[in-house]
């Protein structure tokens, strides 16, 4: 059987995958190319989240899709959750930033390091995308130090108060909830905020040239008062924030292949479609070098990725893994 190209798929993954991995995979493939690929450059352009779009995502099972069943998740495995973030950002990098914040950074963490009321409260919620979520980890000072944050929470009778802010965080100014990260005097602690909130306010970023249909926003915390019972209680140390840093790399380390068969398949047709002298490029062996350059790339990619979501369903993943799968995809989809 000649190896099917077109598709990206040269050293036949798919009979890597699972009957209920492929299934998950095409699900979502169909809906990016129905739903998401003829509204997203109109989004794109106007710098403007397709809202719209995200009942059905939730619909479909996108949040939360690697969580216990029992609070209204998939229940899937992780390679099966890696596959719908490959799919997701074939589409667009934004809507899989969404659903990876959504997934990775808030419910991962409420589900890991929240009570039993929180994740009774939340995850069914989130998974059904009645409750929106962000993740409050990055500084305006402080992005790549987590360690060195500014924002603080200082406790007080039976509250918290923070006292700060945070940058570059997706989803901010229409979450329902921020897990928000700050300094205690015991160290770094997780804290739920709820929209709402006194002292709690936010405003999108504006004039993105990357991410254009994600919200992106600033969030700011001026005496804000936060409940005891919304700390997350299991969550001691900077430790914790970077777990969910770890959750939402490994979406990506799938994301950017995802984007490169994108790019991929828009040179591929681009190449059948252009002539040039009499012939279409695709005759062209300079061409023809470029876009298999492009193949083994993906390939690469692919097979990286898969082996780590291999590694994570067996429980032997650690995080440099996943810090080289995401270093490498990354990198190999801007080369893409």
């Amino acid at each position: 059987m000649a190896p099917r190209f077109e598709g990206v798929d040269f050293y036949d993954l798919d009979s890597l995958l699972s009957e209920e991995e492929r299934a998950v995979r095409d699900t979502v493939r169909q809906w990016v190319d129905d739903k998401l690929i003829p509204v997203i450059n109109e989004h794109y352009l106007e710098g403007r989240f397709p809202k719209h779009l995200v009942p059905e995502m939730a619909e479909l099972g996108f949040f939360g899709a690697n969580l216990p069943e029992e609070y209204g998740c998939a229940g899937l495995n992780n390679v099966a959750y890696g596959l719908i973030m490959q799919e997701l950002e074939r589409g667009d990098s934004g809507i899989r930033s969404f659903a990876s914040v959504q997934s990775g950074l808030v419910m991962f963490p409420i589900h890991t390091y929240g009570s039993d009321e929180q994740r009774a409260r939340w995850l069914p919620q989130m998974a059904r995308a009645k409750a929106i979520g962000c993740f409050g980890l990055t500084e305006p000072d402080g992005g790549s130090d987590p360690g060195t944050m500014k924002t603080r929470a200082e406790k007080k009778g039976g509250d918290w108060v923070l006292n700060g802010a945070k940058m570059w965080i997706t989803n901010g100014t229409v979450a329902d909830v921020a897990v928000v990260w700050a300094m205690t005097e015991h160290g770094v602690r997780g804290f739920l905020v709820e929209k709402g909130t006194p002292g709690y306010t936010g405003r999108d970023i504006p004039h993105k040239f990357s991410l254009r249909a994600s919200v992106t926003s600033e969030l700011f915390f001026a005496h804000c008062r936060v409940p005891e019972s919304n700390r997350l209680p299991k969550a001691e140390g900077l430790g914790a924030p970077l777990s969910c840093l770890t959750q939402a790399r490994y979406g990506i380390a799938w994301g950017g292949v995802g984007a490169a068969m994108a790019c991929y398949r828009e040179a591929l047709e681009f190449c059948k479609n252009r002539t040039l002298f009499g012939s279409p490029l695709i005759n062209k062996q300079h061409m023809q070098v470029r876009l298999a350059d492009i193949v083994r790339r993906i390939t690469l990619g692919q097979l990286l990725a898969l082996q780590l979501g291999r590694l994570k369903d067996a429980g032997t993943m650690h995080h440099t893994h996943v810090s080289l799968a995401k270093w490498n995809n990354v990198r190999m989809g801007l080369d893409v």
